[in-house]
């Protein structure tokens, strides 16, 4: 009786204490890219609940029916041959499963890689998102404005960050908008977002690197299109511009609050696309460092043979 009593305040207790959690952001999609990763989540979670249901039944089943019974010592159970049905069935189910897991997640794959559902028509607003210790930077080219730490965007009209880091990978994050996506330092990863509703959200980095890690993270506020207008209009009249002494300043290791500028550090400091992209960034001045490494090695051995 003890048992069943500290059996049943237990499980009341875990009912008691969920019900009072807050729904996984990634379970509480604002958005078709975050809608579709939350899809496939479930299906998982209900396609692994029902095999583990299935195997403990099997289980109970088979230590029910097979279970001791009182023969003599001297017994030997027949001897029973394998069956093909039953290696089948347990070689079968899993590559059927893992096929089907497969396929849905390679289509995922494609849908969030691309403009989101239902805003192929629309022009996308880009913006370029490139982190530092440990801040975020987000520049806004066509409306020339720069933020620090927050992101305004509107709702019901694609996104398309550009990602890149002024130190070590780092990887842009908002759950309830869409997956992660890493931002490195000689390259620009392209990430579609958008947001179906208005409302705030959480962006983080969710890649370590290093101490600050903990606190990198930036608010995200999505409204509507004319509110959005009006806030660009405001940032015009009212920020102070972004230089490249100030923004050289942002870089340094720290955190730092919001901030907002006019002008973007794309001017001066420009992201690692096109020639500026890839570890090769560009063949030309590779020729001339080569050359003028070469004369160095030169001079070096000179210097050696003459002493």
């Amino acid at each position: 009786m003890k048992m069943k009593w500290t059996l049943l305040t237990m499980v009341f207790t875990i009912v008691a204490v969920l019900t009072g959690c807050e729904p996984l952001m990634v379970l509480d999609p604002k958005g078709p890219q975050a809608q579709t990763q939350a899809d496939d989540i479930m299906l998982s979670i209900w396609m692994m609940s029902g095999i583990v249901i299935i195997v403990f039944a099997i289980l109970v089943f088979m230590l029910v029916k097979y279970r001791a019974s009182k023969q003599s010592k001297d017994y030997e159970p027949p001897y029973i041959e394998g069956s093909k049905w039953v290696e089948a069935i347990c070689i079968g189910i899993p590559i059927v499963i893992i096929i089907f897991l497969s396929v849905i997640s390679v289509k995922s794959n494609y849908a969030v890689e691309t403009t989101p559902k239902g805003y192929e028509n629309q022009k996308p607003l880009i913006i370029y998102a490139s982190s530092s210790n440990w801040k975020w930077h987000f520049s806004y080219p066509e409306e020339n404005i720069e933020t620090v730490n927050y992101l305004y965007i509107p709702a019901n009209r694609p996104i398309e960050f550009k990602l890149y880091s002024y130190g070590p990978i780092t990887s842009f994050w908002i759950p309830q908008l869409g997956g992660q996506k890493y931002a490195m330092s000689d390259m620009v990863n392209t990430l579609h977002l958008a947001a179906d509703v208005p409302g705030e959200f959480m962006g983080r980095n969710a890649n370590f690197s290093g101490k600050g890690f903990a606190e990198n993270t930036f608010n995200v506020e999505a409204m509507s299109a004319v509110d959005f207008d009006e806030w660009v209009e405001e940032v015009k009249d009212t920020a102070v511009p972004l230089t490249e002494e100030k923004f050289t300043e942002l870089l340094e290791p720290g955190h730092l609050g919001q901030s907002t500028y006019t002008g973007t550090h794309l001017d001066f400091s420009p992201a690692p696309e096109g020639e500026n992209g890839g570890h090769d960034h560009n063949s030309n001045n590779s020729g001339e460092h080569a050359g003028q490494n070469l004369e160095l090695s030169d001079s070096v051995k000179e210097s050696e043979h003459n002493h």
